[in-house]
């Protein structure tokens, strides 16, 4: 349950805020950004996810400043963890509006990742979707006020 003040909170940012979120799966994506580019991927990611019929991967995902990290809700063992430099676009889908995706470049192959979470509410994606916001603004800020003094 977030407060309602919760989007002017940073404190818990940054130790990091987590959702208990469903992972959907991945797909390639040619560009880093884009809402086109990600609706396409989100149904692809879909489309995929609904054949394979399986159990999904119930994850913690955790954003802070640092960027976002993967735990398997059930073994918590750490997935992945994506540095937010690394991270060039979330959104929730519009029609698909309890998704929520970020595309980040993998560390291994540099090739451009589309990640897409189930949440059990539209709340919750939109939620996760301005965490990560925020987080990217607080990193810029960090990294502002760190430079600055050059």
């Amino acid at each position: 349950e977030l407060p309602e003040t919760w989007a002017d909170m940073q404190e818990p940012l940054l130790e990091g805020m987590c959702f208990t979120l469903k992972y959907l799966g991945m797909t390639l994506v040619e560009k880093p950004k884009g809402e086109d580019m990600a609706a396409a991927a989100i149904r692809r990611i879909v489309a995929t996810a609904r054949v394979g019929a399986r159990k999904f991967q119930k994850v913690i995902l955790t954003v802070s400043p640092r960027g976002i990290s993967l735990q398997d809700a059930d073994t918590k063992e750490m997935v992945e963890n994506i540095s937010i430099y690394r991270i060039s676009y979330c959104t929730t889908d519009k029609l698909q509006n309890k998704v929520f995706a970020y595309v980040a470049q993998s560390q291994e192959s540099g090739a451009l990742e589309c990640h897409a979470f189930l949440s059990p509410k539209k709340k919750i994606a939109q939620a996760v979707t301005l965490t990560v916001a925020q987080a990217f603004q607080m990193a810029l800020d960090l990294w502002e006020a760190t430079h600055a003094g050059r």
